[in-house]
């Protein structure tokens, strides 16, 4: 009692040891006893084996810091037994938070894979437009009978509406599938082969049977036959002849044509290979004096020449596709400076152009649509809006492009999230733009543009 305590074997112990001086007070029973007294403890040290994946993975999930700090408890007596509770309930409720977190994540990623495992399946299906496609193609007039059907009900049902079917050549049923959504505007890539002109988004796609000709040109023309016919009734065409849709006759159908050859070449071979449809008077066209309009308009883009378009100023059936972000407001002084050389491979509102444009260079006589990139002109929507500046962009944009009677179009549209899709395409047309630039025929024709939470998913 009341002597240093040394425990047996710490000398030359090949172990590290530690020896504190503990004060303590002696057990006393007579009132002479010595209480000053120190005893020497040593300390057992903690034995740490290699670290486990637990410990490894502590700096970044807290779970595992928090269950290593409980151990670290288990090790501590002296502290306060409701200390040692609450920092129990801590960790419990960060593991539980951090598994919730996992479950939600992990639940996300597997709704994500199965909405696009359902859209690529669906994908290899026929949508509704596809399936209708073939009374275009064939007719639906098996018995000549019935009343219920009539000599130019091929469109019945069907109302025109504002989108251009873009790369239509890639569509299972390329032209009709469009028509039967109420499209009016159709795209053709074209490229020019031995005074043949080849539909196809590369040269690689190009196929024989996929020309200018067999995919546009002659099923326009059987359309529109169908749509005037001759009978006891109506012995001669209408001038101007009915358009493709039974319940807007008047409505043009738009044929972009975008030259993916030389346009200087390739200008002249389309102008000849409309013959079809302009010996039949199914064209717009410019008579030196106005604008003559007819079942299908003709605008050139990609390296179509503006100076050939222009070139003839008493008769012209093809038009060009203007520079949107290039045109000048005829309300404001000045001129638009070309800083390129003139040539006709240029892409889209740049090819054959004059060195100088003024407010009267782009208009109704030689230009249908006013079109530019839309991330060109007016950048990401970020964060999925319209800043002030892009709508400020858009409306003057419209505006000039109105005053010069030209189609305001924005092409490369962003398609996902459909819900930004979506967005984009209500604003487009609520400020004016006339023509929508789509992939999606079944969304843009249906109208159905209201946001829901899964369409930023798929």
């Amino acid at each position: 009692m009341g002597a240093t305590s040394q425990p047996q074997g710490t000398q030359g112990s090949s172990t590290s040891e530690c020896l504190l001086e503990v004060p303590f007070e002696a057990y006393r029973d007579s009132p002479d006893g010595d209480v000053n007294k120190t005893v020497r403890v040593q300390t057992v040290p903690r034995v740490v084996g290699p670290r486990g994946w637990r410990q490894r993975l502590a700096p970044y999930v807290p779970s595992f810091a928090s269950r290593r700090d409980d151990d670290d408890e288990d090790s501590l007596p002296l502290l306060p037994e409701n200390h040692q509770s609450k920092r129990s309930c801590r960790s419990r409720y960060t593991r539980c938070l951090v598994r919730a977190l996992i479950v939600f994540f992990v639940m996300l990623g597997i709704v994500q894979f199965i909405s696009m495992a359902c859209g690529i399946v669906l994908s290899f299906f026929p949508d509704e437009y596809d399936r209708a496609a073939h009374i275009w193609k064939h007719g639906d007039h098996d018995n000549v009978d019935d009343v219920t059907h009539w000599p130019t009900d091929m469109s019945r049902d069907i109302i025109p509406k504002g989108c251009h079917s873009h790369n239509d050549y890639w569509r299972r049923v390329p032209l009709f599938s469009a028509l039967q959504a109420g499209c009016i505007g159709v795209e053709a890539d074209v490229w020019l082969f031995d005074e043949e002109l080849y539909v196809g988004h590369t040269r690689s796609a190009l196929t024989s049977r996929r020309t200018l000709r067999s995919m546009y040109v002659d099923p326009l023309v059987k359309i529109l036959e169908g749509q005037n016919p001759i009978t006891p009734f109506h012995r001669t065409i209408d001038q101007p002849p009915h358009g493709v849709w039974d319940t807007d006759p008047d409505q043009s159908v738009i044929l972009l044509i975008d030259f993916k050859t030389d346009g200087a070449a390739t200008y002249p071979a389309v102008v000849k290979h409309l013959a079809p449809l302009r010996e039949r008077g199914y064209l717009t066209y410019f008579n030196g004096r106005e604008l003559i309009p007819g079942p299908v308009t003709v605008v050139g883009t990609g390296n179509t020449p503006f100076d050939q378009v222009t070139a003839n100023s008493t008769y012209r059936d093809v038009f060009f596709d203007a520079p949107l972000d290039k045109l000048v407001d005829d309300k404001l002084e000045g001129q638009y400076i070309s800083t390129v050389k003139r040539s006709t491979g240029l892409g889209q509102g740049l090819s054959g152009m004059p060195d100088a444009i003024n407010s009267h260079t782009f208009n109704l006589t030689n230009s249908y649509y006013a079109s530019v990139s839309f991330r060109k002109a007016l950048g990401f929507t970020w964060p999925f809006h319209f800043s002030q500046h892009q709508m400020d962009l858009i409306r003057s944009q419209v505006r000039v492009a109105h005053r010069h009677g030209l189609k305001v179009r924005y092409w490369g549209i962003p398609s996902w999230p459909r819900s930004l899709r979506n967005h984009i395409w209500r604003i487009l047309v609520q400020e004016g733009v006339d023509m929508l630039n789509v992939d999606d025929l079944v969304g843009a024709t249906k109208g159905d543009w209201k946001i829901r939470i899964f369409d930023w998913w798929i």
